[in-house]
């Protein structure tokens, strides 16, 4: 099935940044608004307590969970937003490696915030993001 989001890159903006600058999805995709995927394991205990990387990955695999349950994939998303509970700079990149790594080629826009705390007990990361599919019709 062909992918609903064309990531945009510019020759006239720095080749630095880690991911597309602007995405796209046509006018007849189906849009998907994710609330922030959290550490949290089943149970609701924060997972990877103290630990950037580790709350990352537990958040990746938390939004993979609710994309594929809303009938979409990590080369769906569109965009992200990357919470980090923290002013060092090393912790929002511990962060943001795990997020950009999940996504591989799918380098989608993506902005990483330093914040003063999050909801949960002892949590450290949360990502925002939005998926566009187009859905198969019979």
């Amino acid at each position: 099935m062909p992918r609903a989001v064309t990531l945009i890159r510019s020759n006239a903006l720095s080749d630095v940044a880690e991911y597309a600058y602007a995405a796209t999805a046509p006018a007849d995709s189906r849009l998907i608004f994710l609330a922030g995927a959290c550490p949290l394991n089943s149970d609701g205990t924060t997972a990877a307590i103290g630990d950037y990387a580790g709350q990352a990955t537990k958040a990746v695999e938390n939004m993979r969970i609710a994309l594929e349950e809303a009938g979409a994939s990590l080369e769906d998303v569109i965009s992200t937003r990357v919470l980090v509970a923290s002013a060092a700079q090393a912790d929002l990149v511990s962060a943001w490696e795990v997020v950009r790594d999940a996504f591989g080629a799918h380098d989608v826009p993506s902005t990483l915030l330093g914040v003063t705390v999050l909801g949960y007990d002892d949590q450290l990361v949360e990502i925002e993001a939005i998926a566009a599919v187009r859905d198969t019709r019979d």
